[in-house]
């Protein structure tokens, strides 16, 4: 917490030796040096032949490196410290003998901080999330180069036994290295072999560009495994040794990780735990990374941990990066001060955001398909009337009911016609038999969709839901009239080990068909895989793909005929067994779809004043509230508070929260069915009371509190896009500026015109404009603030310059907004006939006033009121009117303030100050 009455500059540094402390520095004054005290001591003001830096680095008395501190409103423009910071980084220090420059150089607001390597072949600055330790840097200073120097030098890439997709990536990445880009995108299709690429690049990384340690990062703990594998299966095509001969690999599996391991293997979930400190239920390393799961929480921000400084890993490798980029999970990524390498065979838009749209490798099914790196597929359709139409359940029908994890069962008779659609198939409605008609038709038609074939080709079937594959499961079992073996479930959340049913799909006779719901992604690769059953639809077009990335695999004839004696040749192809229309249906991005955290705050406010009080959308809100009221100050909390009737923005929050309250409305309810305590008042009650709770907690809001709350948003943040990529379209000068110009006035004189009547300025002026000298520096800073909430776009400054392009105006520009907007009010009304500043106005009439009273024998104003006249006119020039007691505030208040003013105006000070007010602003 900031100590009271502290400058920004001092809670900066306050934040910075924090941050110092943390990685492990001791922070001293410079005339309490003592160079023992700690490996790594940090000097504030230490003295240079240019003036005292704000903070040098010292490891083992050496000086290292230098911190420029600065506010942290100055996060914004943090780059343009950099020539500050050079200086002292060059400068000759006082008392000691330093190599010049400094190699290390930081910029740092204590919330923003920025790193550049003075010895690197381009210094480039780069943010960081804290200060490396003392003995980071002091291995830095040591070595003869960098790390960026040094891929600079990688010898030419030993081609042998690479395929040339893998080649082609690996080239590109290095050179991606060497222009210093610090993200990079390797995509690459299913089966093309990534990971062994990943494995390739690490290798030279480590060997010929001397890196210190690599993160492999996967997001499962069966990928990690298989990562772990296959860096011990790994025999360079340079050594004779396997990787793990050459270099130590550990699989992090506890809070432990070795500091004298290259490469470590992670899942993203064990790495935020260990960054957080805290202990990992290993079931959350299970199944993959869901966006969908983590996207509607508020991600708890990852801390400091010096066992595993930012500085930690110089290269990061993202398996699966498709899925590990985003909310919770990038703050990991983000931590670290590391090259990111992602790994994946189905970006969206999110993932070229993420990696600056800088694609190293483009590596597609299509082409991996014509290198004969993966098999192409078929598609064959099975479309039942009950998948396409629906149905009906009738009236006095007798009809099952089913507990959806018990699966405890009742009947009882329907009690009126009802009709379900086929979306609503295996989720509220069941239909037995249209599960049964698929299975049926498929095994059927077997004959004609894998010819020759005496067993049935491996098979995979995409369900719905856990319930749904179990239906499945006993249908299949029963048409193929097989044992429990013939057919299987392959989830995360089976209690049969999934490794262990993923083997004997992948290596043994049985199981013949398995089901899953969720394990879709890599790390379910099964070779033999010929068939995929989609008995559920898919939205998303990269989840769409991961699922067919399932059977893309190549495998020889040998191997095929393992598992499936029957077959003939190598595995030429695989099949899409449509039975629900996915290869037809409309796919989108792979944006899940969650409505709550996706709409906005305005919608959702608007929604709940226009009557939606469902709990989700009112809890949705009312946490949404409260994230902002933590961001703003007293004047804006007033001016919520005026807009809401004099009720605070907390107290509404508070109001939202408490209607939705189970406890409150199950009182309501009671009072409504006019029952007693302990007793069930019915769901018709409680409704009743939820909405009339919410309604008269939402009586406040209306649609100008809603504007207000959302403007006073939209100055709070900026809204950093990574999904919605942007291209070239033009490069070149504007359309006609003239034109520009006339629509930018017009629409700028429209608003003046629309408010001439509920906004006190501009009713002065253009209705009675005799009373211009009675508008007040607040009238004007309401207008300005009232036209920045409306129209942002109509800024007095770039308004002022499109009128300053059409009177062909050459003089000079107003400072600042307010002065800007009076310049344009006043040619808008008519009061001036072309642009003109309105200081130059108020000096212009200055002079007139001054030369009429000066005129003939006429008392003349001597040098000391001549004095007071010209403070007084630019007091006006800068606040646009002056009253009595303004006198006794600067610039008055030093020179005798009213009292003066009195002895050198007398009877006449009064009249004075009322002439000044009129015809200083005519």
């Amino acid at each position: 917490m900031p100590t009271p009455n502290q400058t920004p500059e001092q809670q900066a540094r306050d934040q910075i030796d924090r941050k110092l402390a943390a990685a492990g520095w001791v922070v001293q004054h410079n005339k309490k040096i003592d160079f023992s005290a700690g490996p790594g001591v940090a000097v504030r003001e230490y003295q240079t032949d240019v003036g005292p830096a704000d903070y040098v680095l010292f490891v083992g008395k050496q000086a290292v490196g230098i911190i420029e501190a600065k506010p942290d409103d100055w996060g914004h423009k943090i780059t343009s410290v950099e020539l500050q910071s050079a200086s002292y980084a060059n400068a000759k220090l006082k008392w000691v003998n330093n190599q010049q420059p400094l190699p290390f150089v930081y910029e740092s607001t204590g919330i923003i901080t920025r790193f550049t390597d003075g010895r690197d072949p381009a210094p480039r600055s780069r943010e960081v999330f804290n200060f490396p330790t003392p003995e980071s840097l002091a291995e830095w200073f040591g070595q003869p180069d960098t790390l960026r120097t040094r891929l600079q030098h990688m010898p030419p890439l030993n081609t042998d036994g690479l395929r040339d997709c893998q080649i082609t990536a690996i080239s590109k990445l290095e050179d991606s290295f060497k222009q210093d880009k610090p993200r990079a995108l390797v995509q690459m299709a299913t089966g093309s072999g990534k990971t062994f690429t990943a494995i390739t690049a690490t290798y030279r990384l480590l060997k010929h560009a001397g890196a210190k340690r690599v993160l492999f990062l996967v997001d499962t703990k069966n990928l990690g495994e298989q990562a772990e594998q296959e860096f011990m299966a790994f025999l360079p095509n340079d050594d004779n040794r396997k990787f793990t001969e050459l270099y130590s690999v550990q699989r992090l599996k506890s809070a432990f990780v070795a500091t004298d391991t290259q490469v470590s293997i992670s899942t993203i979930q064990r790495m935020y735990s260990l960054l957080k400190g805290e202990e990992l239920d290993e079931a959350v390393e299970e199944s993959p990374l869901s966006v969908s799961s983590v996207l509607n929480k508020t991600p708890l921000p990852v801390v400091y941990n010096q066992k595993i400084p930012p500085e930690f890993f110089d290269f990061i490798v993202i398996d699966e990066c498709h899925r590990s980029i985003y909310n919770l999970w990038r703050q990991v990524i983000e931590y670290f001060d590391a090259y990111l390498v992602g790994l994946t065979a189905t970006p969206d838009n999110r993932t070229y955001g993420f990696f600056n749209k800088n694609v190293v490798s483009e590596y597609d099914h299509e082409k991996a398909v014509a290198d004969g790196v993966n098999v192409g597929n078929e598609i064959y359709v099975i479309e039942t009337e009950k998948t396409k139409q629906g149905g009906v359940l009738t009236a006095q029908q007798q009809i099952e009911k089913r507990e959806r994890l018990t699966r405890k069962k009742r009947w009882e008779i329907q009690d009126e016609d009802e009709t379900y659609s086929g979306k609503q198939l295996d989720r509220d409605i069941v239909n037995p038999d249209q599960i049964r008609t698929v299975i049926r038709t498929f095994k059927d038609k077997l004959p004609d969709i894998f010819p020759g074939r005496k067993e049935v080709p491996k098979t995979l079937i995409f369900a719905k839901t856990d319930s749904h594959a179990d239906d499945i499961i006993h249908t299949v079992r029963e048409e193929f009239g097989e044992g429990n073996q013939f057919c299987k479930k392959i989830t995360y959340k089976i209690e049969e080990d999934p490794k262990s049913v993923l083997a004997q799909f992948r290596n043994d006779y049985y199981p013949r068909i398995a089901v899953t719901v969720d394990m879709i992604a890599t790390g379910t690769d099964v070779k033999p895989l010929e068939c995929l059953l989609f008995m559920r639809d898919v939205k998303s077009r990269n989840y769409f793909e991961q699922m067919k990335g399932r059977g893309t695999r190549t495998l020889d004839a040998d191997s095929l005929k393992k598992v499936t004696p029957s077959a003939t040749s190598a595995k030429t192809h695989y099949v899409i067994v449509d039975a629900i229309g996915v290869t037809k249906s409309l796919k989108t991005a792979s944006q899940p779809l969650i409505t709550k955290p996706g709409v906005s705050l305005k919608n959702l406010a608007m929604g709940v004043m226009m009557g939606q009080h469902d709990e989700d959308t009112v809890s949705s809100l009312a946490a949404r509230l409260a994230r902002l009221d933590k961001q703003l100050d007293d004047k804006e909390r007033a001016r919520i508070s005026e807009k809401a009737g004099g009720k605070p923005l907390l107290l509404i929050i508070g109001e939202l929260f408490n209607a939705i309250n189970p406890d409150s409305f199950e009182q309501k309810a009671l009072s409504i069915a006019g029952q007693p305590e302990g007793t069930d008042p019915g769901d018709h009650a409680r409704d009743q009371a939820r909405q009339q709770l919410v309604g008269q907690a939402a009586n406040v809001f209306t649609g100008e509190l809603v504007e207000l709350i959302d403007s006073i948003r939209r100055d709070k943040e900026q809204t950093i896009v990574h999904d919605d990529l942007d291209s070239v379209m033009t490069a070149e000068w504007a359309g006609d500026t003239e034109e520009n110009a006339k629509v930018l006035t017009q629409e700028f004189a429209e608003y003046l015109q629309e408010h001439r009547d509920d906004i006190e300025a501009l009713s002065i002026y253009f209705q009675t404009p005799a009373r211009r000298s009675e508008v007040t520096y607040r009238m004007i800073s309401e207008l300005l603030e009232r036209l920045r909430s409306d129209r942002p776009k109509l800024a007095p400054l770039r308004v002022w310059q499109a009128y300053a392009h059409l009177d062909n105006y050459k003089g000079d520009n107003p400072i600042g907004d307010l002065a800007a907007l009076v310049a344009l009010i006043r040619r808008v009304t008519g009061l001036d006939n072309t642009l003109s500043t309105y200081a130059a106005t108020v000096q212009r009439n200055f002079k007139s006033w001054i030369f009429r009273h000066h005129q003939g024998a006429g008392e003349k104003f001597n040098e000391e009121q001549m004095a007071w006249l010209q403070m007084i006119r630019d007091h006006i020039i800068s606040s646009f009117h002056i009253e009595r007691d303004d006198l006794e505030m600067a610039p008055f208040d030093s020179n005798g303030g009213m009292g003066r003013m009195y002895q050198l105006f007398g009877d006449r000070m009064d009249d004075v100050i009322e002439e000044l007010n009129r015809e200083l602003v005519a």
